[in-house]
């Protein structure tokens, strides 16, 4: 134990191994107890450390959980940016470590303003608070990196339940608290404390599992017939100008020689060139679709005019046959369809100048696509991560969809972790979620976040199946995060005020 409170490279190691752990909690491994001995290690090795010195235990911490977590980031890098092997390990490195320095800030903010000396109740609820302020922050930074929330273990776990009523956040500030709680009754030295401790585990694990079973929203109409086409394109064909008329045969050929459905479902950029220089084949099949009283809807390129009257390009969605509605991506990826600073880095490596890396945002408050007169929040791949941006566009929806091509990942978990995100978004609205992918995985979750039907990753393939309209709001989509936000912040000030007592000798 003195090894792992104390400075030293013994405790730096736990911590990494530690961090490390908590991709062992998410998909494909869903290990979620192991959820309970990360947390409990990393609070117990920040309680005595000086800020500077938590500030490193923590970005170990942070380190071994996102060199874990995001070693598809390599792959990305190596096998479809054309970086060499050392540079793209040098690149995911620098990735890795820079993430760490959000784990490096809860650190030292733990150790300088709020951290207690006797594992209290107010020590558990603001090192939970905490804890969901940085992974939030985490998502928002830099545009964000919404990834490796330890909430996302409990999307079949005790705590499921909790997902319509505060969203992910909100079952990683459970999971964060739970930990802290179990030191509390193991080191705490008075028996209030301790007793407290244990009636909250109770209260908070019994609600998460009483509330698996509610029903938030109802049917709002018949179940739709789906088809959903999983292409299975390589990445290195995508973008080939030799390649595209064969791609836009492929999908209309499974598309024709499938059944008919109310939803088509294409993948992202399934187009893989402008809307109007295909716009006779979209034609042809808005045609097609017509007759066969279908709504197709497909991710493509475009270019249009934004509000300064500049031509700009854009990674969008458009509809054809008995669906209206455009839209167009607002959540970027970073090098792979915009690159900062690019006046600096364009040129400098091939990683920097990938095909289609210069894709506009598109704009705010953009309203949900129309099918078969009911109403898609569509997401385009990296968007279904981010869980407040998802929820906004879900409200006003009655089924969810999001498009992506998952290449990038290679073989790698990556997009096993994107599609335990997608599940989680569809528990968190009540809805059901059609998720069409490139080279999978491709399915349909329902409102439990349970997949109802997928086909063989990596394989080209047609899924097919159906979904349910749904009405209503879970109290996520009603108050988003506001209700954990006042929660946080109240936990927040009795840990100051006692640890401004404590540094005085009260």
């Amino acid at each position: 134990m003195q090894c792992l409170t104390r400075s030293g490279w013994i405790g730096n190691g736990l911590s990494l191994i530690a961090g490390a752990l908590i991709t062992l909690t998410l998909a494909p491994f869903d290990l979620w107890p192991l959820t309970f001995i990360s947390c409990i290690v990393l609070y117990l090795s920040l309680s005595e450390l000086s800020p500077r010195q938590a500030a490193w235990r923590a970005w170990y911490f942070g380190f071994g959980l996102f060199a874990s977590g995001t070693s598809w980031v390599y792959v990305s890098i190596h096998d479809y940016g054309a970086a060499s092997a050392p540079l793209a390990l040098f690149l995911t490195l620098l990735f890795v470590a820079g993430l760490a320095l959000l784990l490096a800030l809860f650190g030292w903010l733990w150790a300088r303003f709020l951290r207690q000396s006797d594992h209290s109740l107010s020590n558990a609820l603001a090192f939970a608070a905490l804890w969901v302020a940085i992974e939030a922050f985490r998502g928002w930074f830099l545009t964000g990196f919404p990834w490796l929330y330890i909430g996302y273990s409990q999307l079949h776990g005790p705590l499921a339940g909790l997902a319509p009523l505060g969203g992910v956040w909100l079952i990683s500030f459970v999971l964060a608290l739970s930990s802290a709680l179990l030191v509390t009754l193991w080191k705490h030295t008075q028996w209030p404390s301790r007793l407290g401790a244990g009636l909250l585990l109770i209260v908070i694990w019994g609600l998460g599992l009483a509330l698996q079973s509610y029903q938030w929203t109802q049917p709002s109409g018949a179940p739709l017939s789906v088809t959903a086409i999983q292409g299975n394109i390589e990445q290195n064909l995508k973008w080939d100008p030799a390649q595209i008329e064969a791609q836009l045969l492929l999908y209309q050929s499974l598309t024709l020689n499938a059944a008919p459905s109310d939803l088509v479902i294409w993948p992202e950029t399934a187009v893989p060139v402008l809307k109007e220089q295909a716009q006779g084949y979209l034609n042809s099949m808005d045609r097609l679709m017509q007759q066969r009283d279908s709504a197709l809807i497909t991710g493509l390129p475009l270019r249009q005019l934004d509000s300064y009257d500049q031509l700009r390009y854009y990674n969008a969605i458009t509809t054809l046959g008995d669906s209206q509605g455009e839209y167009l991506k607002q959540k970027l990826v970073p090098f792979g369809e915009y690159v900062p600073l690019q006046d600096l880095l364009r040129g400098v490596i091939a990683f920097f100048d990938l095909p289609m890396s210069d894709f506009a945002r598109g704009p705010s408050q953009q309203a949900p696509l129309n099918a078969k007169g009911y109403k898609i929040a569509p997401y385009i791949c990296y968007e279904v991560v981010y869980p407040e941006f998802a929820a906004e566009l879900a409200a006003q929806s009655d089924i969810l969809l999001t498009i992506s091509n998952d290449t990038w990942f290679g073989t790698s978990i990556g997009p096993m972790q994107h599609l335990q995100m997608a599940q989680m978004r569809a528990l968190e609205a009540g809805r059901w979620m059609i998720r069409a992918t490139n080279n999978g995985v491709s399915a349909l979750i329902d409102p439990h976040g349970v997949i109802n039907a997928t086909v063989p990753q990596f394989q080209q393939a047609v899924l097919r199946g159906s979904v349910v309209p749904m009405q209503g709001l879970t109290p996520y989509l009603r108050w988003q995060s506001w209700p954990l936000i006042l929660l946080c912040a109240l936990c927040l000030p009795p840990a100051l005020l006692q640890r401004k007592r404590q540094a005085q000798g009260v």
